[in-house]
């Protein structure tokens, strides 16, 4: 649905936001675009729709380049970029019935019933005669979202979706993209929220600082990381002396919940030592890795995962 080769933004005065990105977004997936707020995400998706243009390189959407064939590609395409542009002065099923007039390949007999199956599909019904101003940001997103949804899309592409949504309203956005990309929708979802991609992606790219990390599916980048060994004792202070004695790094205390890297070792071991130095083990285990921990592992960095 999206391949790029040596995609590459530079602004004036020398920015370099997008640094030769090779991306490859396979269709019926939901693709999340991972990493921090300022990683070149949102520039990444404005070159994609043809909003800028690349300082050098190429991106195919639907098979065609852009921003050359944007007539063709992009009534295929939904798209919420940097939060949705409305008039105020309009109540929000105004503000879609305009879009949808706007839109010379849309049906004029059929746009009443689409405006409220959208409004119904985001959970705006019961404000969709309420002017635009009077929204809160989750729902100008919501309404955003929408207008999106108008039409049926091949591709949908969402840049930061949740923004200003409770976690009710993260829920409900959630099971929406599960449902379109059920439907045959390829999601390309644009986040710098963790635990937002791994719960309902199933394909991952990971940017920092302009440049691709890595790529690929969600449960592939999870597994490459390794796990934290997990042991539950009352005697976390002992616990956490054998474990560093046994090569174990980043060790965590929390309570009676000790944490750390798992070692390159054999774990009956590990486990032996601390039953030897008299630690009263309740529980032993490796929990599997998190996306958060790839990321961290991968960028030796974190960033904001609760949002």
């Amino acid at each position: 649905m999206v391949v790029t080769r040596g995609l590459t933004k530079r602004y004036r005065g020398g920015q370099l936001a997008v640094d030769d990105l090779r991306l490859t977004v396979p269709a019926g997936s939901v693709f999340g675009f991972l990493g921090p707020n300022g990683s070149g995400k949102t520039t990444t998706i404005r070159m994609l729709m043809g909003l800028i243009e690349p300082t050098y390189g190429t991106a195919h959407v639907l098979g065609r380049p852009m921003p050359r064939s944007a007539r063709a590609v992009l009534p295929h395409v939904g798209a919420l970029i940097e939060g949705p542009a409305l008039y105020g002065f309009l109540s929000g099923r105004d503000n879609l019935l305009r879009l949808d007039a706007a839109d010379p390949t849309a049906d004029p007999r059929t746009r009443k019933a689409r405006v409220a199956a959208a409004l119904d599909r985001v959970g705006l019904t019961a404000a969709a005669g309420k002017k635009a101003r009077a929204y809160s940001l989750g729902m100008k997103q919501r309404l955003g979202l929408a207008a999106a949804l108008l039409r049926p899309r091949r591709l949908l592409v969402l840049d930061e979706p949740t923004n200003g949504l409770d976690p009710q309203g993260m829920r409900e956005i959630r099971a929406l993209v599960r449902e379109l990309a059920t439907d045959g929708t390829t999601v390309f979802l644009s986040s710098h929220l963790l635990d937002e991609i791994e719960q309902v992606c199933t394909h991952v790219a990971v940017m920092a600082r302009g440049r691709l990390i890595t790529q690929g599916p969600v449960a592939d980048l999870a597994a490459g990381a390794r796990g934290r060994l997990v042991v539950t004792t009352p005697d976390s202070a002992d616990a956490t002396r054998v474990l560093k004695e046994q090569g174990v790094a980043d060790v965590v205390v929390d309570g009676e919940r000790v944490t750390g890297e798992a070692p390159g070792r054999d774990l009956a071991e590990v486990n032996a030592a601390l039953v030897t130095a008299g630690v009263r083990v309740r529980g032993f285990g490796v929990e599997r890795a998190s996306l958060e921990d790839a990321f961290v592992a991968l960028t030796g960095e974190g960033f904001d995962v609760a949002g």
